[in-house]
């Protein structure tokens, strides 16, 4: 299993239990398709480095995970159809 990281920015109109059931439906991803959440890290609100869609702040949140080779593409399938992520990225971390 290779370690991953990913990073992803929730738009900042959606109140508390609305964030945390997007960051659960991503976690629950990884964990159903065999990958392993090492870390979850919510940053909070923050204000972007230019605007987004008129927006100009998000709500950050960075996972650190293992998992097979597929399921960054499976991850990042999912981030690009939902309308609650404003950016995401996802990379391969070191061993």
């Amino acid at each position: 299993m290779n370690k991953y990281e990913a990073m992803y920015v929730i738009t900042p109109e959606l109140e508390d239990e609305a964030n945390r059931a997007v960051i659960d439906k991503f976690a629950g991803i990884i964990t159903a398709n065999g990958g392993v959440i090492e870390d979850t890290d919510e940053w909070g609100k923050k204000k972007l480095a230019y605007p987004i869609d008129y927006k100009t702040e998000g709500y950050y949140v960075l996972v650190h995970f293992e998992g097979a080779s597929e399921l960054p593409r499976e991850l990042e399938r999912n981030f690009k159809n939902d309308e609650n992520i404003m950016r995401y990225m996802v990379v391969r971390r070191e061993a």
